[in-house]
């Protein structure tokens, strides 16, 4: 590839839209050529400043139009029940009409709330993806914008002892590097990035000849836990969260290698290696 990346070509980039061989293909393009790759870097922080919050839900209007409904009914059955009849026969057969119009009430609102707990527990669920989705594409984009950089890590040292006490006042958590990595897997250093207008870390890596973005951040108090999506535009994902921390790995290396990687960073996490 020659000619300088199309805009729509660089789009599709930027959104996750390109095929195996078409990335492959940009990879190569944008490692020999600076303009192609200043503009891929500025489509992907686009994409990341302008991603969309989750929707919020409300209780929805024709379940609040049936239970007005049903109140409705009973009452008018009421005020039915008194019209026509003796008070004998009235006082015979109000007790047996009310409990039966109740009762009816009493399934249909069984079933109206076990539908609504099912709804509600539906909705949590597409929450908790969707979340995870926008934010495995906004550290997606993070890494692509690195590859496209093709510059040196903010801290450069395969040194576990200089990477880590780099982010002292830099980050507001802490976080432990691993002693042993698995094998052909090498620090490169390490960048201080930000995610939601948050300070984060992004650990380098490199697995043979494959690069690794590994990004730790601060774990919110009200955010949910949810299973992260095992791919995105072409890119392996994994991680892990502690009680604290939040831990996303993406790379183009084979999933069992990429995984190896993130076991260790949780070990060290668990055993508080430095």
């Amino acid at each position: 590839m020659t000619e300088h990346l199309s805009p729509s070509m660089l789009s599709a980039l930027a959104d996750g839209e390109l095929a195996a061989d078409q990335l492959a293909s940009v990879k190569e393009h944008l490692d020999q050529c600076r303009s192609c790759t200043s503009n891929a870097l500025e489509q992907a922080l686009l994409k990341t400043a302008t991603q969309k919050s989750a929707q919020h839900y409300a209780i929805p209007e024709e379940f609040q139009k049936r239970m007005k409904r049903l109140v409705a009914q009973e009452r008018a059955r009421a005020d039915a029940a008194k019209v026509d009849r003796t008070p004998r026969t009235a006082s015979r057969l109000r007790p047996w009409t009310t409990l039966s119009g109740w009762a009816v009430a009493a399934v249909f609102l069984l079933v109206a709330g076990s539908w609504w707990i099912e709804r509600q527990s539906t909705i949590r669920t597409e929450a908790v993806l969707a979340e995870q989705t926008a934010l495995v594409t906004e550290v997606s984009d993070l890494h692509i914008a690195t590859l496209a950089a093709n510059l040196p890590p903010q801290v450069l040292s395969s040194d576990r002892h200089t990477v880590k006490p780099w982010f002292q006042g830099k980050i507001p958590f802490t976080f432990n590097l691993p002693e042993q990595l698995p094998d052909d897997t090498k620090l490169l250093g390490a960048n201080l990035t930000y995610l939601h207008n948050q300070p984060i870390a992004q650990l380098m890596y490199s697995i043979g000849q494959h690069r690794v973005s590994v990004f730790i951040r601060a774990k919110a108090g009200s955010e949910a836990a949810g299973k992260l999506p095992a791919e995105h535009s072409g890119f392996q994902v994994a991680g892990f969260s502690t009680a604290d921390l939040s831990v996303i790995a993406i790379s183009d290396v084979d999933r069992s290698r990429l995984s190896g990687l993130i076991e260790a960073l949780e070990q060290a996490q668990t055993n508080g290696h430095v």
